[in-house]
């Protein structure tokens, strides 16, 4: 019997010596894609936390665990107020996610550990200045006059699983608009995820409105020098056509979600990849190439604090965007590519911007012919993109092959600003309009905004009839 025991006792110990060996590895040298879920989850809590005012929990549970991948649901957190710093960990040990709030900049991911290097200059956060005049010079909103289109709007089947929000702009007033369950305030900031491409094409604007870059500017960073990639222009990052390699595929460890959530200096690792296409000739949707753009043009500025101050000064302040937060990545460039947080009627104030041609309340905020330039199509995209403005609703089930709105009636006109997990503003010039839906709404769940925008217009043509 005794000898029994012993046989047995021989599994029982190794099954123990394996399971320390694996946690012993898990924490010493965690696999790069816990490494990415871990800072993904501490960035999403983050600026959730310190930028919404929302509870960690439940970010963690409806953000990130809710609608990602399932090893994100085994994902621990720990926020620590006094130093503004959020950990998280696979079962909250592996894996070392951390995020550290910095202010006027948002949050960023950590992912070398270096919080001093991290928190750069203090920038102040943004003062709101609301007042009780009708929208977009104050708060108030008028939408007595518009019954068909609020049937639009209650409609679930339209606005979609897991929307925010839905605003509605017509004539430069908001017409229509509904909030979904958790956002209790029209002015919590919400992510805007890849729409954030196209304010870094609008900064890029005004700066060239103000003679700081131009379009055809080449030789743009140190470390292009003597090279190719020495030829990328302004314009070429601007529409997508770098001919740098980039993977933006999702779900695993790939370009951009190394870029995102391993890299400390993520313009650094995007700038670092291969040349291989000749500049101009090739469509390569890519995140990595909007952080570029928006180092390029924050090195336009000797004095890295007037950079980080940029974006509220030209664009956002002049607009009333008193809620948006444009975060920077632990290195100080803003990632533009992403992370711009603001509430769901500043992301309408600037689509009202695109749809007034760059002039908001008589003064001009992007240079003439800017906003006509970025919704041309480029000839490398065939058709389908501009300079960060595409000219189809989002991708579901459609093939490429085929028309992206097939089997909708929409103006020719539109164009669309368009987000990871459900977030897009349609522009509209034929019909004054613009559109915003904003969610947490992932792909799979096969849903189209394009339905939506067509009954508005639809809603809002009967009305004027």
């Amino acid at each position: 019997m005794r000898s029994a025991l012993s046989i047995l006792k021989w599994p029982a110990g190794l099954l123990v010596l394996l399971a320390a060996a694996a946690a012993l590895w898990l924490w010493l040298l965690p696999p790069g894609l816990i490494r990415v879920g871990a800072n993904y989850a501490a960035k999403i809590v983050c600026s959730n936390v310190y930028l919404a005012d929302r509870d960690p929990a439940a970010v963690l549970s409806e953000d990130v665990q809710a609608p990602g991948h399932p090893l994100l649901r085994l994902m621990r957190v720990k926020v620590e107020p006094q130093a503004a710093l959020v950990r998280t960990g696979l079962l909250g040990v592996f894996g070392d996610g951390l995020a550290v709030f910095r202010g006027g900049t948002g949050c960023a991911a950590v992912p070398d550990g270096d919080v001093a290097a991290a928190r750069g200059p203090a920038i102040g956060m943004p003062t709101a200045h609301g007042s009780t005049d009708l929208w977009p010079e104050g708060t108030r909103i008028d939408v007595s006059d518009h019954q068909r289109l609020a049937a639009v709007l209650d409609d679930a089947a339209l606005t979609g699983p897991g929307m925010r929000a839905v605003i509605v702009v017509q004539d430069g007033r908001i017409v229509g608009e509904r909030f979904g369950a958790g956002v209790m305030a029209h002015d919590r900031p919400l992510l805007g995820w890849s729409m954030t491409k196209t304010v870094t094409a609008a900064i890029v604007g005004t700066l060239v409105g103000a003679d700081r870059l131009s379009v055809d500017d080449a030789d743009l960073l140190a470390e292009w020098a003597g090279d190719e990639r020495a030829r990328i222009t302004v314009a070429h990052l601007l529409g997508m056509e770098s001919g740098l390699a980039f993977n933006e595929s999702y779900g695993g460890v790939s370009d951009v979600t190394r870029m995102l959530y391993l890299e400390p200096d993520m313009a650094a690792f995007a700038a670092g990849r291969p040349l291989i296409h000749p500049p101009g000739e090739h469509f390569a949707y890519s995140s990595g190439t909007s952080v570029i753009l928006s180092r390029v043009w924050q090195n336009a500025f000797a004095d890295e604090r007037q950079a980080l101050a940029w974006p509220r000064r030209a664009l956002f302040g002049p607009l009333g965007m008193d809620t948006a937060v444009l975060e920077t990545d632990a290195r100080g460039t803003f990632v533009g590519s992403s992370y711009l947080y603001a509430s769901a009627r500043d992301w309408a104030r600037f689509g009202l911007l695109l749809l007034q041609d760059g002039v908001w309340e008589g003064q001009r905020i992007l240079p003439p012919g800017w906003v006509e330039w970025m919704r041309t199509p480029t000839r490398a995209s065939g058709g389908e993109y501009g300079r960060s403005l595409w000219f189809h609703g989002p991708r579901v089930t459609t093939p490429p092959w085929q028309h992206q709105d097939a089997g909708f009636t929409l103006p020719a006109d539109a164009y669309w600003m368009i987000g990871h997990d459900g977030q897009t503003i349609t522009v509209i010039p034929s019909r004054r309009l613009v559109v915003l839906r904003m969610g947490l709404t992932p792909t799979r769940l096969g849903y189209k905004p394009q339905a939506l925008v067509e009954a508005v217009v639809g809603a809002l043509d009967r009305q004027e009839e």
